[in-house]
């Protein structure tokens, strides 16, 4: 197809279009090998995928595209397709079609936005319903429900909408929104998606954006997937429903992921500090000899199990990493912290 391109626009002066149905069904090389004749012109491409586009084309390839978004469709847009369909005489609606007006809403509900969906389910919704006396056909709500048996789910646990829904649903139970959260759920489990797979992101949650706000967070999510795991579906969806209305209602704190970040920020940015000498351990003669564990301080030898001496290298002495919210428990840790701190500075 290049070559002929090529072959047209030296003799006739004439630029191709190619059009490829599914590109992103194209493998690497593939794709590659249509770089020079889009970057030279012999080529004016036309893709189209029902993928992102952001992982499924090589970049250099998109870089040289431009990207058009089709959304799905209204329900105005469905509403003038059907309404196009019955009024032709030459599809079904030369054969009496007509529809009740629940029909007619029940069957552009169950399409999702998708016209194909809705005028499959139409002729199936056609084949279930006998004629009457005069040949025509009414089309009720039962005989669309009947017609499509499930509604068409906007879900591809491979594809992008598998990323925007768990997206959509870890957002939800960080922002404390049970219902959203059960919503996204649902349309996870509806769309088949992996149970465990859902499960574990709990357990990521549980320590991400509630931590120490509430401690009971990450053992309930760890006993989630232990039980997900064990049960299996369709029992499986009621454990998740219930973690998940609670992770919801938890009070939230970012405190922990904070805290790591900011440490491995500075483990891998500044010099490696050595462990003072009184936090080793001296299990030999020779190196209690030469100080290792000399000057360490047993806390539970004190009252209150607390006794002040350094634990960071001297370079990062009264660094702080961990710093406690006031949501939840957090704040009862916050305090407890400030008293120690206020002993030490005493």
């Amino acid at each position: 197809m290049i070559e002929r391109a090529a072959l047209v626009g030296k003799k006739l002066g004439r630029r191709s279009v190619l059009f490829i149905d599914e590109i992103h069904r194209f493998n690497k090389s593939q794709q590659d090998a249509l770089l020079h004749s889009v970057e030279d012109g012999t080529l004016t491409l036309i893709g189209a995928t029902t993928e992102n586009p952001s992982f499924e084309v090589i970049p250099p390839l998109l870089s040289r595209c431009r990207v058009f978004t089709l959304e799905p469709l209204t329900g105005e847009d469905l509403g003038r397709i059907l309404d196009a369909v019955l009024a032709d005489p030459g599809l079904l609606g030369g054969k009496g079609i007509s529809l009740d007006g629940d029909a007619r809403k029940m069957l552009m509900m169950l399409a999702s936005g998708d016209a194909r969906q809705m005028l499959n389910g139409l002729e199936a919704a056609v084949i279930l319903v006998s004629p009457g006396k005069a040949g025509t056909r009414v089309i009720s709500e039962s005989a669309v429900r009947e017609a499509f048996q499930s509604g068409f789910r906007l879900y591809d646990k491979s594809g992008e909408e598998h990323y925007n829904v768990i997206s959509a649903f870890i957002k939800s139970v960080r922002g404390s929104d049970p219902d959203a959260a059960i919503y996204w759920l649902a349309r996870m489990i509806d769309g088949g998606e992996d149970p465990k797979f859902i499960a574990r992101r709990m357990v990521v949650l549980a320590s991400e954006d509630i931590g120490n706000a509430d401690p009971a967070a990450l053992p309930l999510a760890v006993a989630c997937f232990t039980a997900v795991d064990s049960v299996g579906m369709p029992e499986a969806r009621i454990v998740m429903a219930q973690t998940a209305a609670y992770l919801s209602a938890c009070p939230k704190s970012n405190s922990a992921i904070m805290a790591i970040d900011a440490a491995l920020a500075d483990v891998r940015t500044l010099p490696a500090e050595v462990v003072p000498l009184h936090l080793r351990n001296a299990p030999t003669g020779l190196m209690k000899g030469i100080g290792y564990g000399a000057g360490y301080l047993y806390p539970h030898d004190s009252p209150g199990s607390y006794v002040f001496q350094h634990y960071l290298p001297a370079g990062l002495r009264g660094k702080r990493y961990y710093e406690p919210s006031r949501n939840g428990r957090e704040a009862e840790i916050s305090d407890h912290l400030a008293s120690l701190r206020e002993k030490r500075d005493t």
